[in-house]
């Protein structure tokens, strides 16, 4: 059996890093972090189903320091995931691949991502 010298997939060092890179690898993550909160989803319907011990213990671990950080991760993750999903949108009917394009919708699904999370959580705590 001859060895045959194959050609190798070009590795993460070769490719210059750039935010359309890292946007790309947040997104991914981003969902995941939302199938994560999906489960904390579940709780809080879980809790506001079982009584008001139970929803009282929830509210008491989302008021946490930490509860808040989980929070406002999930916030995050959800924007950031709408925020680029809408992006992906364009980018399946052909539009947006010129580099400028690129570079400008960078900024615009970061700036949207903080954007959106500042108003939610405005919202969240200005209405309780």
């Amino acid at each position: 059996m001859a060895t045959t010298k194959r050609p190798t997939s070009p590795h993460l060092q070769i490719y210059k890093w750039g935010p359309h890179m890292a946007l790309s690898i947040l997104h991914r993550a981003s969902g995941v972090a939302l199938g994560g909160g999906t489960l904390l989803l579940a709780w809080w319907l879980i809790a506001l189903s079982s009584g008001p011990e139970q929803y009282a213990q929830f509210q008491t671990c989302m008021a946490s320091i930490y509860g808040k950080i989980v929070l406002m991760g999930f916030t995050l993750a959800l924007m950031l995931h709408l925020c680029n999903g809408i992006r992906h949108l364009f980018w399946d009917m052909g539009k947006g691949f010129e580099i400028e394009t690129t570079a400008r919708t960078n900024i615009l699904v970061l700036l949207g991502t903080i954007v959106l999370t500042g108003i939610a959580w405005v919202i969240g705590y200005g209405l309780v």
